[in-house]
């Protein structure tokens, strides 16, 4: 069974007026930038609506934060206050699902991620984030982790404390319920 990956009209309308609507509240965000293109630009790409829905329907608030000139795309980041509220309790990946025995999380960010049709934040993107207002406050987020830390057992993630970004280290098969993931598209 493959998954629809397209809104409905009205899901499709619904969905835009929410985005307006917080893009002219948060224009710090996105100076320079017109709603009008932005939005011609997500009603040519109904699958990106689509995965900005499902960035939405699990709390990511998201919102455009950049429009880069060289390949026309906008990029939208999850800017929800704290992590995800629907996406927390998650291990790092498969791999680390698989090889926990006990008291496994429901499933791991990586592949939610994938099936949203969004990546995780870099670390260069989540501090470009915390430019734009104090985000995960109490809670954290994980972050794309490189593959040399990842082979060696771990995974990284990120939060803002004391007026500072501060990127840990966890072991990939951990998960708490104040951790979730924020994420990307460029559209």
């Amino acid at each position: 069974m493959t998954m629809k990956k397209k809104l409905s009209l009205k899901e499709s309308a619904e969905l835009l007026k929410i985005l307006k609507d917080r893009f002219e509240k948060n224009s710090n965000r996105h100076e320079g930038i017109e709603w009008n293109k932005v939005q011609a630009k997500l009603e040519s790409n109904p699958e990106k609506l689509w995965s900005l829905n499902e960035m939405e329907q699990t709390g990511g608030e998201p919102d455009v934060v950049n429009y880069d000139k060289n390949t026309d795309e906008y990029t939208f980041y999850d800017c929800s206050a704290e992590s995800p509220k629907a996406r927390r309790s998650l291990c790092y990946d498969r791999q680390a699902l698989d090889t926990r025995k006990e008291n496994k999380p429901k499933n791991n960010v990586e592949d939610v991620a994938a099936a949203m049709g969004i990546t995780l934040l870099s670390e260069s993107e989540y501090r470009e984030l915390q430019k734009l207002g104090n985000f995960d406050t109490k809670t954290s987020s994980w972050i794309e982790t490189p593959a040399e830390i990842r082979k060696l057992g771990g995974a990284i993630f990120a939060d803002f404390r004391y007026g500072n970004v501060f990127i840990y280290h966890n072991g990939a098969e951990s998960y708490y319920a104040a951790r979730g993931f924020r994420g990307a598209l460029k559209v």
